[in-house]
């Protein structure tokens, strides 16, 4: 009775610790409570916390039946594949089994090239992937339509970037016409002459042309960049704002082993790469030119043992809240 009660006021006071310590946890922003969780004093209690799990079903024997067993099993399970999961574990393996996966950092892909060096997670240290990943093509997509804002001395506007057509405004400002949509604007030099292009080399730099007609009859040619907004200055009847809004960004890759192609996918927001033990996430990219990827790269050690964890705790509440009355319903009908 003594160790019972013992074990029943160690793991309450353990339960009561983990909603603090979440709540604490919730402030603290992912990358903090990242290093807060996976601290030493904090290693220690998540050990505490699954042994006291392990003792209560050796100690209590009614929690070896359903649903208890699912519930306490399941939180073992979620327990231990976290801790198998964390740096910590990921380096004690290194050192005495000779495993060397990485837990997690980043790649860079430019366009077109190969790549297998990852930059370890809150270092500048790198390691090699055994296998290498080549970025095909990297894109972003927009929402459509894009968007034209106009501001005024006295309102704003917003209009949809359709190419020839005019919008009409108040008679004291007159007309706008969009003329022509670029996606990578430059400007050539050939002796006196200025050449104004589109290039479809690598670049970004996102424009539209507009007319602006006055309403005295005269107009004249203007250039809104994306990248690159104007201020009101004196004398500017309106300030334009070329806005594309991002819905998505797409890495084509290819996973090359052994020099074969052995996997394709576009990776996207949301939308992971998995392969050789690892999950790539698109993370960032070249905000410049869309000329490299960065991708997430993430060890899966561990994971299969939380996801089994987390089905056993689903399947336990199940069973707790609804099966088990729905069987008590059913034994009572048939006495």
């Amino acid at each position: 009775k003594g160790l019972r009660r013992t074990i029943m006021t160690a793991a309450l006071v353990l339960i009561i610790s983990l909603i603090l310590l979440s709540i604490f946890g919730a402030f603290l922003g992912s990358e903090r409570a990242k290093r807060f969780f996976n601290s030493p004093p904090l290693s220690l209690y998540w050990l505490a916390l699954t042994a006291i799990l392990i003792e209560a079903l050796v100690i209590f024997p009614k929690l070896v039946r359903l649903p208890g067993l699912l519930l306490h099993a399941g939180c073992i399970l979620v327990l231990a594949g976290s801790m198998w999961a964390s740096p910590a574990a990921h380096n004690a393996r290194n050192r005495l089994l000779g495993i060397d996966k990485i837990h997690a950092g980043e790649i860079t892909i430019l366009e077109g090239h190969t790549e297998n060096l990852v930059t370890l997670e809150n270092t500048n240290q790198t390691k090699q992937l055994p296998f290498s990943i080549k970025l095909n093509d990297f894109r972003i997509e927009y929402y459509t339509p894009e968007y034209l804002d106009i501001q005024t001395a006295e309102e704003a506007l917003k209009i949809p970037v359709e190419i020839g057509t005019t919008f009409f405004l108040c008679p004291d400002l007159g007309s706008i016409t969009i003329l022509k949509k670029f996606e990578n604007f430059k400007i050539t030099i050939d002796g006196d002459n200025k050449n104004i292009i589109d290039d479809p080399q690598p670049g970004y730099n996102p424009a539209l042309q507009l007319q602006v007609q006055n309403p005295d009859g005269t107009s004249y040619t203007t250039y809104v960049f994306e990248r690159f907004p104007r201020h009101f200055q004196h004398g500017d009847k309106f300030l334009f704002t070329y806005r594309k809004i991002i819905r998505d960004y797409i890495s084509d890759v290819e996973i090359i082993k052994d020099g074969k192609v052995v996997a394709q996918k576009s990776i996207e927001v949301n939308h992971p790469l998995y392969f050789g033990g690892y999950h790539f996430y698109q993370s960032s990219y070249d905000t410049e030119a869309h000329q490299y990827t960065i991708l997430s790269v993430v060890s899966d050690t561990g994971l299969n043992l939380v996801y089994a964890g987390y089905i056993m705790l689903g399947t336990g509440v199940i069973w707790h809240f609804w099966i088990r009355n729905l069987l008590k319903k059913s034994k009572s009908k048939s006495k």
